[in-house]
Formats: structure tokens, sequence, C-alpha cells
């Protein structure tokens, strides 16, 4: 049994490795493709195309669910819950500091980024969950219909998605 534990250690330090050198150049330089709107000139997400392309997204939604003024302060609470993490630019240092790092720290200080990113996004996605969770119990069934069709909203940090999963379900429609 402990024979096939280091090729597997191996196998898998070796993968996180590529993995961070893949995520650490952009896909697409030329920043042509799904997102390109919300990049900087190094195809990394800049914070404040991003607000500004969910804020287009959910005026969309907001018009056609129609709300009622009691609904108002659900919706903001919503939209409130939906919203990018400020730390999102302090990752990408992070990430540009590991590059500095012999290989043995740099797999240590992955482990503790990569733990502390999963802690904080599924604090995230609770938050997102129960505020998206009170906001549709206000809603008509007539606007549920219409919150249900609509795609789930990309977080756009990475291709990551906030909410409780990719396709149909509450959201802002597709950009």
């Amino acid at each position: 049994m402990k024979s096939m534990l280091k090729p597997l250690f191996i196998a898998g330090l070796l993968a996180t490795a590529g993995l961070t050198a893949f995520s650490q150049s952009p896909m697409n330089p030329m920043g042509a493709g799904m997102g390109h709107d919300r990049m900087d000139k190094r195809g990394h997400m800049d914070p404040s195309r991003m607000q500004a392309h969910m804020d287009k997204k959910n005026a969309a939604l907001k018009a056609k669910l129609k709300l009622t003024a009691a609904q108002e302060a659900g919706w903001a609470t919503y939209v409130a819950a939906m919203k990018p993490p400020a730390d999102m630019m302090a990752r990408q240092a992070q990430h540009a500091e590991l590059a500095k790092l012999p290989t043995p720290e740099r797999i240590d200080k992955m482990k503790t980024l990569h733990g502390q990113h999963m802690a904080e996004m599924t604090t995230a996605m609770d938050k997102q969950g129960e505020a998206t969770k009170t906001f549709y119990a206000t809603l008509t069934p007539e606007q549920k219909k219409t919150f249900d069709g609509a795609p789930m909203p990309h977080r756009g940090d990475k291709g990551h998605m906030s909410g409780l999963g990719a396709g149909k379900g509450p959201g802002p429609a597709k950009p």
C-alpha cells in the first residue's frame, strides 16, 4: 500500500504544478472569446469591467422580472451576495509570487492557498445560495419561471461559476 502512495503523490504534485503553470498564462492572449471584455491587457480579469458586466446583466434580469416595491430589498440583498470577491487582484499577485518560489516551497504554499480559497468559496456559495433562496421566495410564480430560465451568473475569475451550478437556474442572463 505504501509503495503505491509515492507514485500517486508525485503524480499529484506534477499535475498541480502543471495546472498552476497552465493557469498563469491566458488561453487566448489576444483576448478573444468569452469574457474578453472583462480582461485587462495581461489576460487577467479586471474587477471594474467585470462589475460593469454584472451590473448590465442584473439590470436586464431585473427588468424581465418586473419587481414590485416590496421585492426591491430582496433584490438588493441578492445582487450584493453575487458580487465577486474583493480580493481577486490579491490572488493574482499571490500567483505571481508563487512563480518565484522553489518548487518544494511553491507546493506547500499552493496547498495552503488552495485550502484558504476553497473555504472562502464555500462560504461565498453558502451566502449566495441563501440570498438566492430568500429572494426567490418573494417572487410570484410567473417571476419564478423567468428567474428559473435565466442562466447562472458567471463569477468571471478564471471561469469559475457562482451560485449552485452551471446551466439554467437563478441568475442574470448569459453574456
